[in-house]
């Protein structure tokens, strides 16, 4: 195994095109997170994205994009914003994860969303669900499993859209609108909801405004942005930005206007846009890893995701673990708690609340 290191920009169309063959070989890395494309729109808004490029012999069997952070640590790319982390390698690639690290600069590793079958995961990481939509079958079966088996999610939800329809007006749908003003009043919804919540708003960092906004304008066959809105009466109701491959959108930044809120409008946008996801040849919707109670009423089935790290010895890997290990450990017992995440949740929403009036 060798390894050469370059920047995302550096890679040349037979690499995109090997990295592509890699990721579709493979339902693992079924994953727009995992593209290339993904990697390269970073990577123009961020300087320490590295693609390892690896190497058997004259043969790649492998792409490893991580950040370069600073004493050798290293991260997904765009670590905190992604739902699927991870190499895209060939299977049964001999990668000797550790010596892959020494030969990326690194002394530690960490993720929090791994895909399966990595050389990265570590024997005892923590594995946790990813719910999903399996529209394998068709949106028709997929809505008889929420008639069966999501309660009264579905009928609701039909109920609400008509009375929606009665009150206020005729509702529409734009999936895979390129528009950038309803992209703009989705991500306000957005920063609302983070500050309503207790939340760091990611959008105030303008690199992460910037790359939603270039992921908008990327549309080829194997990897886009993903704009779906639902409008009353002309109006913007509820939305949903995400990427696709060619047949699995991942889920991103869902919101709402919460004026319409007693109509269930992002249950009402999700049902809409798997319909017409299905009808475009997406087969799963990856809601991501995460308890939230819309997730759980429309998933019919789950991946698993990791969390971890791998390390080699050194000072820096020691400092990283006394920094963040125990931190990563607390949080993961309040989300597999019900009880917790809900005094957490709680907790966060008062904070919201109290900043919203506060002056800062």
């Amino acid at each position: 195994m060798h390894v050469t290191l370059v920047r995302p920009s550096e890679l040349g169309a037979s690499e995109v095109g090997r990295w592509r063959a890699l990721q579709e070989a493979d339902p693992a890395f079924d994953n727009p997170f995992l593209s290339p494309e993904f990697t390269i729109t970073v990577g123009e808004l961020r300087d320490m994205v590295w693609v390892a490029v690896v190497y058997d012999g004259p043969d790649i069997v492998g792409f490893f994009p991580f950040e370069r952070h600073p004493l050798g640590i290293g991260r997904p790319v765009a670590a905190g914003l992604t739902d699927a982390q991870g190499m895209i390698h060939l299977k049964d690639a001999d990668i000797h994860p550790h010596r892959l690290l020494k030969l990326c600069g690194l002394s530690v590793y960490e993720y929090d969303h791994l895909v399966a079958g990595q050389p990265m995961e570590r024997a005892k990481a923590d594995a946790y669900p990813s719910p999903i939509i399996n529209l394998r079958d068709g949106y028709a079966p997929y809505t008889e499993f929420l008639r069966e088996h999501s309660g009264k999610t579905y009928k609701s939800t039909l109920a609400k859209t008509r009375k929606l329809q009665r009150d206020l007006g005729e509702v529409r749908h734009d999936y895979a609108t390129a528009d950038l003003a309803p992209l703009r009043t989705l991500l306000s919804w957005k920063t609302d909801q983070y500050r309503r919540t207790g939340r760091t708003d990611r959008f105030a960092h303008q690199w992460i405004v910037e790359l939603v906004e270039r992921l908008l304008d990327t549309r080829t066959e194997s990897f886009a942005g993903v704009l779906d809105m639902v409008y009353v009466d002309g109006t913007p109701l509820a939305g949903h930005f995400g990427i696709r491959t060619r047949t699995t959108l991942a889920g991103w930044f869902p919101a709402y206007d919460t004026s319409f809120a007693k109509y269930s409008p992002g249950l009402i946008q999700h049902l809409a846009m798997a319909e017409k996801a299905a009808g475009s040849g997406i087969q799963v919707i990856d809601m991501g890893r995460g308890h939230k109670e819309y997730k759980e009423k429309l998933k019919n089935g789950e991946l698993m995701v990791s969390e971890g790290r791998i390390a080699r010895l050194s000072p820096s890997a020691g400092v990283h673990w006394m920094l963040r290990v125990p931190a990563r450990k607390a949080r993961a017992t309040v989300l597999a708690n019900p009880l917790l995440h809900r005094t957490a949740d709680k907790a966060l929403k008062t904070y919201g609340r109290l900043r919203a009036v506060l002056p800062q």
